[in-house]
C-alpha cells in the first residue's frame, strides 16, 4: 500500500504531522507493507529569501501586527511541537524559499534516503535555524545523511529535479490539495493536517482493509495546516 505525503519544510504542522504519523505506521501491524512517498509542496513559491529577517519578524511584517502578537499566534503550533518532542525555534528560523531544498529531496529519494533527508531538512530549519535556501548549508546537511558532496553540489547548482517538483505540485493542484500536510492513503483516504496520532492509525487500517486497485473520490478528515493564503 502506497502513501503519498504532500508538504513544505517551511510548514511546522508538516513535522508534526509526521511525527504523528509516525507513530501510528509504529502501531499498525502491516506497516512493512506501508510505502511512504514524500512529495514537494510550497506554500508560497514566491516567497524571496531573506537571512537577515527572522521567521517571527517576517510573520509580523506580513500580518501587520507586533512581534509579541506574532509570537502569541504560534503558542498553539509550539505547544503541538513539544508534545511530540520536538523544540521549535521561530525566532532563530529563517525566511528561505523551499524550492532548492525540495530539489535536493527529489535527488535524495532517487538514492533511497528521502525519508531520512526530509527528516533533517526539517529540523535544519525549524530547530535549527538554518538557510535551506543556502548551497553550501543544503551540501551539508546532504553529506551528512549520505549522500555524495560534488554530487549534491552539482545538483544544487543546476535546473535538476525543478521538473519533479513542478510535478508534485500540479498533482496537489489536480486533486485540490491547499494546505499541507496532506497524506493519501492508497488514493482512497486522505488526512489533511496534523491530525491526532489515533486519526492516522484508524485510516491506515481502514484503508488497508479496502486495499484496491480502484481510485475513487478522496475522503478527507480536516485538522490543523499550514495553507497557501499564508494562515
Amino acid at each position: 500500500m502506497e502513501i503519498n505525503i504532500w508538504s513544505d519544510i517551511r510548514c511546522p504542522f508538516c513535522y508534526i504531522g509526521k511525527r504523528k504519523f509516525e507513530a501510528a505506521l509504529k502501531n499498525f501491524p502491516e506497516a512493512d507493507k506501508v510505502k511512504v512517498t514524500w512529495k514537494s509542496f510550497q506554500l508560497d513559491p514566491t516567497l524571496q529569501t531573506q537571512p537577515d529577517i527572522k521567521l517571527m519578524e517576517h510573520l509580523a511584517m506580513s500580518k501587520g501586527m507586533p512581534l509579541d502578537q506574532a509570537k502569541g499566534m504560534v503558542s498553539h503550533v509550539m505547544n503541538m511541537a513539544s508534545e511530540e518532542g520536538l523544540s521549535f525555534n521561530f525566532d532563530h528560523a529563517v525566511v528561505a524559499n523551499s524550492f532548492n531544498a525540495h530539489r535536493l529531496l527529489h535527488f535524495a529519494k532517487s538514492l533511497q534516503k528521502g525519508d531520512q533527508l526530509k527528516e533533517a531538512l526539517l529540523k535544519a530549519h525549524l530547530e535549527d535555524g538554518i538557510n535551506i535556501d543556502d548551497i553550501r548549508a543544503l551540501t551539508e546537511i546532504a553529506v551528512a545523511n549520505g549522500l555524495e558532496k560534488e554530487a549534491t553540489e552539482k545538483i544544487l547548482n543546476s535546473d535538476d529535479y525543478a521538473y519533479d517538483v513542478k510535478q508534485d505540485e500540479m498533482e496537489a493542484q489536480n486533486i485540490g490539495v491547499r494546505g499541507v500536510p496532506f497524506f493519501v492513503f492508497d488514493n482512497k483516504y486522505a488526512i489533511s493536517g496534523a491530525q491526532p496520532t489515533e486519526a492516522f492509525l484508524e485510516t491506515l487500517n481502514k484503508a488497508w482493509g479496502e486495499f484496491t486497485s480502484e481510485k475513487p473520490e478522496l475522503i478527507v478528515s480536516k485538522g490543523d495546516s499550514c495553507d497557501v493564503d499564508g494562515n
